[in-house]
């Protein structure tokens, strides 16, 4: 799977060996001796790719970089290589996202087989984020009204009830409802709900509804 691979390192000598065995195997390789330079000149994230990421490095370090990246919205996958693994900072990065943790030296088959799933992995992601876009702008395009109408039928409620609370008929209901399926592009009340959910909307419409 090619994608480009940015190397942080403070080693030249690593970065140049390791730039190679990834070259050979396919990838696009981007080095970077700090890790204030990587954010300098900030990856793409909708590009194929990950970070091969030394844990210390002067300045920011590894961990450090990984919370600004997090904070910046950076979708890259991580991959950390160190020569001084310990327990906690091991932890520490996977539980704030971190695709893989290795120690130096590293085969070349653990290092492309964590490559490999990292980017696969961003592949993934990317296909997730592209469907929830379009979702929001499906979304979007509801009118005020179809906008109720979606927030009342995803929290279950049937027409009778709905038409009820929004003053209207059964029948414009039916309507509206007919337009939010359309404009959803979805062909059950199943796929709605699985838009709200997906979307982080069925616990603002819920908390919505209790404070109502």
């Amino acid at each position: 799977m090619p994608g480009i691979v940015h190397v942080v390192d403070d080693d030249a000598s690593f970065r140049t060996a390791i730039g190679r065995r990834l070259k050979t195997a396919g990838y696009e390789v981007a080095t970077y001796p700090s890790a204030r330079q990587l954010l300098e000149h900030l990856p793409d994230g909708n590009a194929s790719g990950c970070i091969l990421l030394d844990v210390r490095i002067p300045g920011l370090s590894g961990p450090e970089l990984q919370v600004r990246l997090n904070a910046l919205g950076s979708s890259l996958p991580i991959v950390f290589l160190t020569g001084h693994a310990d327990i906690q900072t091991t932890v520490k990065t996977i539980k704030a996202g971190a695709q893989d943790f290795l120690t130096k030296p590293v085969s070349s088959e653990q290092l492309l087989g964590a490559i490999e799933r990292a980017m696969a992995q961003h592949v993934i992601a990317r296909a997730q984020r592209s469907r929830l876009d379009v979702m929001r702008a499906q979304i979007a395009a509801f009118t005020p009204r179809e906008r109720q109408v979606f927030e009342l039928v995803v929290r279950g409620k049937i027409n009778k009830q709905i038409a009820h609370e929004l003053g209207t008929t059964e029948r414009t209901i039916k309507a509206h409802r007919h337009k939010v399926m359309e404009k959803a592009k979805v062909q059950s009340l199943a796929e709605l709900v699985s838009i709200a959910e997906q979307l982080g909307m069925l616990a603002q419409v819920a908390k919505a509804g209790d404070s109502g």
